[in-house]
């Protein structure tokens, strides 16, 4: 167990500052006191938070920190917490480690005993799920979905029979491949399209995936999707044959195995794949 009390000790410490995803005037007081404040600002790219930084006259040092150079960015800052410095985390827009760069850094900072600390502030997730017309609670905030269509199908089968709402990142290039394959997959449920939240170009579409599929061809900015959760009465049994065992007994009815995890599949109301897949790993 870590008990921390924030501002009853004298440890160095991570803050994790939101910055904003769009307008520049929603950024916090705090996070302006925060910046100027640390001894270093770890960025996912120096080049968009100097902006930041010019606009609030902020002058802080700024280190690199991002997905390709972890590596070696983690231990430096931990060695930078090590020599008594506060440092702030931020991402190029929102809050860190939320489909940016962070988690990582976030557990090596607790494993070495140091303060990890939240400065609040904009995050797309939640700014879409108010707006969307779609109940807020609960949800489930799933981020990005694989860029390829194969592994993106298995993660929307996995995903269909929640009953919670959905919130998803996309960017606009795959935007009209996403929505037709959430169409396929999960049927033609209520969602909300937004875009360049907080932005010039605010934009909130709410309709159902058919409807929005056909208005996303010239969209740009980088996309939230909310999506209704499953409503249907979703018939649960549970089995208490593991699925190789249950493969196995129609195998040994005289199925061949392909026929055998089809029909499991069908039985337990899961894809092929699943089965397929879970039949055949190895121990």
């Amino acid at each position: 167990m870590i008990r921390q009390k924030s501002f009853e000790n004298e440890l160095p410490t991570l803050f994790l500052v939101a910055t904003p995803i769009g307008n520049m005037n929603e950024i916090t007081y705090r996070a302006i006191d925060t910046l100027k404040s640390v001894s270093y600002i770890a960025a996912e790219d120096t080049r968009n938070t100097v902006k930041i930084l010019n606009h609030f006259d902020i002058h802080t040092k700024l280190i690199s920190h991002h997905e390709h150079n972890l590596m070696s960015s983690i231990p430096r800052i931990v060695h930078l917490l090590e020599e008594g410095n506060n440092v702030a985390l931020v991402s190029d827009a929102g809050y860190p480690a939320i489909s940016d760069p962070g988690y990582e850094l976030v557990v090596k900072t607790i494993e070495e005993g140091f303060n990890v600390v939240p400065i609040s502030g904009c995050n797309a997730c939640l700014d879409a799920l108010v707006v969307s017309g779609i109940a807020p609670q609960p949800f489930l905030f799933y981020g990005f979905l694989d860029h390829t269509d194969k592994k993106k199908k298995k993660e929307l089968e996995s995903l269909k029979n929640y009953k919670e709402t959905i919130v998803f990142y996309e960017s606009p290039h795959r935007i009209k491949k996403t929505l037709s394959l959430m169409l396929e997959i999960m049927g033609n449920r209520r969602i909300a399209l937004c875009r360049e939240l907080t932005k010039k170009h605010e934009e909130i579409n709410r309709g159902t995936i058919e409807e929005i599929i056909e208005i996303v061809d010239d969209m740009k900015g980088e996309m939230v999707i909310v999506v209704e959760g499953n409503h249907e009465d979703v018939n649960v049994h549970v089995f208490e044959q593991s699925i190789k065992e249950h493969v196995d007994e129609y195998i040994e009815k005289g199925m061949t195995t392909k026929d055998a995890i089809k029909e499991v599949a069908k039985i337990r109301n899961v894809s092929k794949n699943v089965i397929y897949n879970e039949y055949h790993k190895k121990a």
